[in-house]
């Protein structure tokens, strides 16, 4: 049973942000990666984008519902991620204030302090293609001044290595467990750009490690309509989405 409105569900909130940084997309291939950002990529194609290719992260394209649309092998995404054609949402383990991203290890990286995942496609990802964060658990530690290493490349250092690096390099939307931020356009410094229901600018600011750019006036993220919460429950019947954010 969908619950009603009255009863508005953080992680519901977090999927429609997510589905909401794929709004006016069109037709380009959409690669949310994790729980939340695929439960908001697939509410954002049956919702508003119908137009939205998915990939299944194996060889095949799909619909909202899984079934393939065509075939995509490995070598031909390549082709794809290098035209500027995919929306690509990637977690992180640190974000700096313009962008720079890791999830390749804490610490020096010659000896580190913990290794993570490793670079794996994040830098072509950045310098390639529209790119976006999901972030289940705003915090210092993750919203950091400085990130220990680069593995997605943020808009100073993509400033810096010149055209070729800022073809295609749009980063879009961090969307968190707390808020919505995106750059504001000057100096392209993260921008706090809604607050989630409960959630105020205090809490926000307190968990970040930087000094965010904050608008005098800061919107709440929208709710799910009623149709998206059904489309939600199709989406998502067992509910993995509260399991990554529960309510607060």
């Amino acid at each position: 049973m969908t619950q009603p409105l009255t009863q508005v569900r953080r992680a519901d909130v977090c999927c429609i942000a997510i589905a909401e940084v794929f709004r006016g997309d069109g037709e380009i291939v959409a690669n949310p990666i994790g729980t939340i950002p695929r439960i908001g990529g697939l509410l954002a194609r049956l919702a508003f984008e119908p137009d939205l290719v998915m990939t299944d992260g194996e060889a095949m394209f799909t619909n909202a519902d899984g079934a393939v649309e065509a075939w995509n092998p490995y070598r031909t995404m390549f082709d794809v991620v290098w035209s500027g054609r995919r929306h690509v949402i990637m977690g992180g383990s640190q974000l700096d204030p313009y962008g720079n991203h890791n999830f390749a290890a804490i610490g020096d990286m010659k000896r580190p302090k913990a290794q993570l995942l490793g670079f794996r496609g994040a830098p072509g990802n950045t310098i390639n293609n529209v790119t976006s964060y999901w972030v289940p658990n705003h915090g210092p530690r993750v919203f950091v001044e400085s990130v220990d290493v680069v593995s997605g490349v943020g808009y100073d250092r993509a400033a810096a290595a010149g055209p070729a690096a800022t073809r295609f390099h749009s980063l879009r939307h961090v969307v968190t467990n707390l808020a919505v931020l995106d750059f504001e356009p000057a100096q392209h410094r993260m921008r706090l750009r809604s607050l989630h229901p409960g959630v105020t600018v205090a809490d926000v600011t307190a968990a970040t490690g930087f000094e965010l750019v904050v608008p005098d006036d800061v919107p709440t993220s929208r709710a799910p309509t009623a149709d998206e919460l059904a489309l939600l429950e199709r989406i998502d019947p067992d509910g993995a989405r509260f399991q990554e954010v529960p309510d607060a």
